[in-house]
């Protein structure tokens, strides 16, 4: 993993420095800089009205007491394509407006889902068939309880 990560670390920049040059030359430099600056306010307004949505989208499967684990990855996605559009450059801008399309940015988040495994520590992972706001008991008894709000005016340390 280690050189697969300090490979982009160098090709990247080689390759934004030459897609740089290669614009600029068609382009200018002015139009290239401000060709940039607007991938990167596009990019963001994208990314904010895309992470609203998926945020809705988690609120109503919690909701409906069902656990959000594709939409909580393709909210990762969502940040990964908000860094590297804010990162200068057209490789990373192309990048990540790739990772903005829901299709892809789906198919990433379940690449990711299945490339994870959930453990916890002193056991293992158990589910109800209540889903995960289900308060039942290991055997199967539920307790059920009221309570009664107490004015806490009467008890303050003066």
């Amino acid at each position: 993993m280690f050189p697969i990560i300090l490979l982009l670390f160098i090709a990247v920049p080689i390759v934004e420095i030459s897609l740089f040059i290669q614009v600029g030359h068609v382009l200018g430099v002015w139009p290239t800089i401000g060709l940039v600056l607007l991938t990167a306010f596009v990019g963001a307004s994208l990314v904010r009205s895309q992470g609203i949505q998926t945020l809705m989208s988690v609120q109503q499967r919690l909701q409906q007491g069902e656990l959000p684990a594709q939409q909580i990855f393709e909210g990762v996605v969502l940040v990964v394509a908000g860094l590297l559009l804010l990162t200068p450059g057209f490789l990373t801008d192309c990048t990540g407006m790739i990772l903005l399309l829901p299709v892809p940015r789906a198919k990433v988040a379940r690449y990711l889902m299945s490339k994870m495994t959930l453990t916890t520590m002193g056991g293992s992972f158990h589910s109800s068939q209540g889903g995960p706001f289900d308060h039942s008991s290991q055997d199967g008894r539920t307790f059920d309880g009221e309570f009664e709000r107490k004015d806490d005016d009467n008890h303050r340390l003066r």
